[in-house]
């Protein structure tokens, strides 16, 4: 299990502000706001921007409860420099419940926002 990741980039800024629209509905928040950016949620720090040469051809997802949140992580993608790619969608190939939707961030890296939760598309959980 991974503890933590940190990515660089020469646009600190945009990013920050690109995961803190991306990251809110997921639970995340800014929690160390130094020279380091520290995001993380219940507790836990572990997503990190520093300033340094972008950190390129990697893709990394995120947890969410619902389907909800993957589409409201996804709504906000277009912001700060960031751009929405693959609309959220079911990856049946994957497995039956990965529902999944894909983000560009300022540095051009594959953000995903992912449920993993069997039942989690209930009316009431999808906008």
């Amino acid at each position: 299990m991974l503890d933590h990741l940190e990515i660089h980039t020469r646009r600190l800024t945009e990013c920050v502000g690109f995961y803190q629209a991306v990251l809110e509905p997921l639970g995340y928040a800014l929690i160390v706001d130094g020279d380091q950016k520290g995001f993380g949620h219940d507790g836990r720090l572990d997503f990190w921007l520093v300033d340094g040469e972008a950190s390129t051809h990697v893709h990394y997802a995120f947890a969410a409860h619902d389907w909800k949140s993957v589409h409201a992580a996804f709504d906000r993608a277009d912001s700060h420099g960031g751009r929405q790619d693959r609309g959220p969608a079911l990856a049946p190939h994957i497995h039956p419940d990965y529902f999944a939707g894909y983000a560009r961030d300022p540095d051009d890296r594959l953000v995903e926002f992912v449920c993993q939760r069997a039942g989690a598309s209930t009316e009431q959980d999808v906008t």
